[in-house]
């Protein structure tokens, strides 16, 4: 992972997938100058655009967490989370732990593609 560039989390709920690799596709070139991870199928997905991704764990198996942890040390800028709204998830207390570490630590979380556009426009 490159030190000198900014470091941005994707994550999305299976029903926001697809929407998530849009987004990707919409912002390619800004997305390709930052160091990105993800949680396991969200970035398997991801990776399908050529961009470049480090992969955690998928979401319900502990990758909210891991990102969660990264930001709590400072290593992560920012968090897109395009987050199903209507779903009930398993992982729930995944979720609002990484909510309220994102807001504890002050690290940029978009939960929809104009706040992730204006968080990428903003940060790279």
């Amino acid at each position: 992972m490159d030190t000198t560039k900014r470091t941005i989390a994707l994550i999305a709920h299976d029903g926001k997938k697809a929407d998530m690799v849009g987004f990707v596709k919409d912002h390619l070139e800004h997305l390709r100058r930052a160091n990105i991870i993800a949680t396991g199928t969200t970035g398997s997905y991801v990776r399908q655009t050529g961009l470049e991704v480090e992969l955690k764990l998928s979401g319900p198996m502990g990758g909210d967490a891991q990102i969660a942890a990264l930001a709590a040390e400072g290593k992560v800028d920012a968090i897109i989370f395009f987050r199903d709204p209507l779903g009930k998830h398993a992982h729930e207390p995944d979720i609002q732990m990484l909510m309220r570490i994102a807001d504890l630590y002050n690290v940029p979380l978009a939960t929809n593609p104009g706040t992730g556009t204006l968080i990428i426009e903003g940060l790279i």
